[in-house]
């Protein structure tokens, strides 16, 4: 897939970007961890979403926030990464102006600005976050949340709680004309470094019952 370089509000963003062989296909969106932590676009969990959503019609965009990789600028905590990725949403609808679907996907740190993004921008209709760090960052500006999602965790997450994660999963599945499907990976740790395949087998069949209307890809 090709390396794309995009404007952002602080310089030049890197992204990778794969087009719909489908016509008037739906877009998808897809947020790395924390920057600090070593998070990349290149991210395993990023990567697997990312072939995900591309094997059923997706384009699909991932990139790397401020001051990652060949992205410029300076990490911000969250509010610049929230206008990276506004930004980012902006190309990939110019690019496929008549996609009649978006969603966004998030991991960890990805998960919370991917969150405030669904907040921002009503056009996104489904979501994943994954390990979202409920108990690092405050989540309630999702009231109410817009839009049905997945939220996945790991029992085993080192760095986030999983009652946290249970907590905020209920108190957003108490909205009204919304499904929030919350599930544990039994064993996972936050990097799902043993459980990749578990997570993909999830999603992937989450996914299939919620766009269970939209053409799929043949993958041989």
């Amino acid at each position: 897939m090709p390396e794309i370089i995009f404007n952002g509000p602080e310089g030049r963003i890197q992204g990778r970007y794969q087009h719909s062989k489908l016509e008037n296909a739906p877009v998808v969106l897809l947020l790395h961890p924390h920057p600090q932590g070593g998070g990349t676009m290149n991210n395993k969990v990023v990567y697997n979403m990312f072939n995900v959503f591309t094997r059923r019609g997706f384009s699909a965009l991932r990139f790397n926030f401020r001051g990652v990789g060949r992205s410029q600028g300076v990490f911000d905590n969250g509010p610049g990464e929230l206008a990276d990725a506004a930004a980012a949403l902006d190309w990939i609808q110019s690019h496929n102006p008549d996609a009649p679907r978006c969603w966004i996907a998030g991991f960890s740190f990805g998960a919370w600005i991917g969150m405030q993004l669904l907040m921002r921008r009503p056009e996104i209709e489904g979501f994943i976050s994954i390990a979202p760090p409920a108990n690092l960052y405050d989540f309630s500006f999702l009231a109410p949340c817009p839009s049905s999602g997945l939220v996945v965790h790991g029992t085993n997450d080192e760095l986030v709680p999983p009652p946290d994660v249970a907590a905020l999963s209920k108190k957003l599945a108490t909205q009204r004309d919304i499904t929030i499907d919350h599930r544990e990976i039994e064993g996972a740790t936050h990097f799902f470094s043993e459980h990749l395949e578990d997570l993909t087998e999830l999603v992937s069949d989450y996914l299939d019952a919620a766009l269970k209307e939209e053409p799929v890809l043949e993958t041989n």
